[in-house]
């Protein structure tokens, strides 16, 4: 990373850095000066959320991020379940995404799969809801 990241958070806000969760008691702003993994706390989906089949490959993809020690085993479930949903599914959009998120998965990528993956469940909750399947409404993952 040249010239570092400027990241700013809102008072009670989280940060996922390298495996460690910051939360900050006001407003503040800091610059990351190397690399480093992270992911801000609205990137996150909680274990109860994952609902839906693509919201249960983010969570692997983000577990391989929160928590290190975790790492191969939420890889080799990812991928695993990348698969199946592409052997599964019909949809072109859909299946281009996750043929995406699958490359970047197997160069060991995991924040890009999570930005192909959040580009994906909009298509998702729009498969869902046109399929008459009583899914509870996707929320959206920015």
């Amino acid at each position: 990373m040249s010239g570092g990241l400027r990241i700013t958070l809102r008072s009670g806000e989280k940060i996922f850095v390298n495996g460690a969760v910051l939360r900050v008691d006001r407003k503040v702003a800091i610059e990351l000066l190397n690399d480093v993994t992270f992911l801000l706390e609205q990137h996150v989906i909680k274990a109860e959320d994952t609902h839906t089949p693509l919201r249960q490959l983010y969570f692997m993809v983000q577990t391989m991020l929160i928590d290190p020690p975790l790492y191969l085993q939420a890889r080799d479930l990812a991928k695993a379940s990348l698969e199946t949903l592409m052997a599964t599914l019909s949809d072109k959009d859909l299946l281009a995404g996750l043929r995406e998120a699958s490359i970047c998965l197997e160069a060991e990528r995991p924040l890009e799969v999570l930005k192909k993956l959040r580009l994906l469940l909009p298509i998702e909750q729009r498969i869902l809801a046109g399929s008459g399947h009583d899914h509870e409404p996707a929320k959206e993952v920015a």
